[in-house]
């Protein structure tokens, strides 16, 4: 069956449009009218007419993780692979993504996998997500792995969302902040300084020669410490591209207090997400380990999975190989080897991640909770001084005119 787009009218009289499956035009409106709708156009589908798609956009991270879920559920429910990309593709408003899914679907209906026919848009679906499909293809439980893959992906997605909408007010207020800062020291301090010139520099307290000068320095150096701030940051992201570079920076991050734990955690969970998924899916336990060091975006844990998996190799157990790493966490490392000694290291990698992220969770959510006080008491204390600096001069010029 070929897939055709069409436009039609409901029995109401509004327009719809999806994509159908159908053996020629004529079948499908056939399929339309069986269906209540008065076909308006029908066309094959673009993705139908060009057997390659190598240049298909991205898809961004929450698409994904739905059209993961969808997929799950359609091909769970009995739907062949065909099927269910045709009826996800109806069911996608963007014509890009429903372009891409038709695309998937010709080389499927090619006789290539759904690996094999993903593989024409890396862009849309990374080499990881390509061989947990594989896995999944290959052991006959498509299903199954494409709904531990979309709970994985939906989990992650979720902690990125909670960690960037929490972070919205803050980070607001601390632009807010500094705006208001700067424009104390370059407007309002300086005006303040001419009333005070009258006492003299040396006749000012302490606290506001202070203020002054620091106001001064933002005024003559403020543009050329922002550009110097921006280049720094620019030169540091050229930098950590250096493998070299990029193993010194991960590591110094795990070493930080408190951040470097949430890290380690973050990164301990998505190594087992991922092998739990791929052993569940049928691949071997090197098969596993290879798909989560290629899921390890920190260096110190990618050179961690390589180590296990030379130690797993050479016929060590998966336990012994994490804990001589030194980098998981001691009580993922003891759920493993309950795995090991139940013959279920999937299910206890699975509860070992599900752990891991439950505590980053928790941990994220209060220090987030503890940064927005912070910043208010930090902001309350930098006014508060400005403040002080400025009505410290203005006491004095009572107690003289007093005096």
């Amino acid at each position: 069956m070929a897939a055709f787009e069409y436009k039609a009218l409901t029995a109401d009289g509004k327009r719809t449009s999806g994509v159908i499956s159908a053996d020629t035009a004529r079948a499908a409106r056939r399929e339309l009218r069986d269906r209540q709708l008065t076909p308006v156009s029908v066309s094959e589908a673009r993705g139908e007419k060009a057997a390659g798609f190598a240049g298909a956009g991205r898809l961004k991270e929450k698409d994904r993780t739905l059209l993961t879920r969808q997929l799950a559920v359609l091909v769970s429910s009995g739907m062949t692979i065909e099927q269910a990309l045709t009826a996800a593709a109806g069911d996608s408003d963007a014509s890009p993504q429903r372009s891409l899914l038709l695309g998937v679907r010709s080389q499927v209906m090619e006789g290539a996998t759904l690996a094999e026919a993903m593989r024409g848009a890396p862009r849309a679906f990374p080499p990881l997500y390509r061989a947990v499909v594989s896995s999944g293809e290959a052991s006959g439980r498509l299903g199954l792995v494409l709904d531990q893959l979309a709970t994985h992906l939906e989990r992650s997605y979720r902690l990125r969302t909670l960690v960037q909408s929490a972070m919205i007010y803050p980070a607001i207020l601390g632009v807010m902040a500094t705006l208001m800062v700067t424009a104390l020291m370059v407007w309002v301090v300086p005006k303040l300084v001419e009333q005070f010139a009258m006492l003299g520099a040396a006749e000012l307290p302490p606290l506001t020669q202070f203020v002054i000068a620091l106001s001064q320095f933002v005024r003559d150096w403020g543009l050329i410490v922002l550009v110097l701030i921006l280049a720094s940051i620019y030169l540091s992201s050229i930098v950590l591209k250096m493998t070299l570079w990029k193993r010194r920076w991960d590591a110094l991050l795990l070493r930080l207090p408190f951040f470097g734990d949430l890290i380690r955690k973050v990164a301990a969970a998505r190594f087992a997400r991922i092998h739990a998924t791929m052993s569940s899916a049928g691949a071997t336990v090197l098969e596993s380990l290879s798909g989560a060091r290629n899921a390890m975006g920190n260096l110190v844990f990618r050179d961690a999975a390589d180590q296990i998996l030379e130690t797993v190799q050479r016929g060590g157990a998966l336990s012994s190989a994490m804990k001589s790493t030194g980098v998981f966490p001691p009580m993922m490392v003891h759920m493993v080897a309950s795995g090991e000694a139940a013959r279920n290291v999937p299910a206890m990698m699975n509860r070992a991640a599900d752990f891991m992220e439950d505590e980053f969770e928790t941990a994220t959510n209060v220090a987030l909770g503890l940064l927005e006080p912070v910043i208010i008491i930090l902001l309350g204390g930098i006014v508060g001084t400005i403040v002080l600096s400025i009505m410290l001069p203005i006491m004095q010029l009572n107690t003289l005119a007093l005096g």
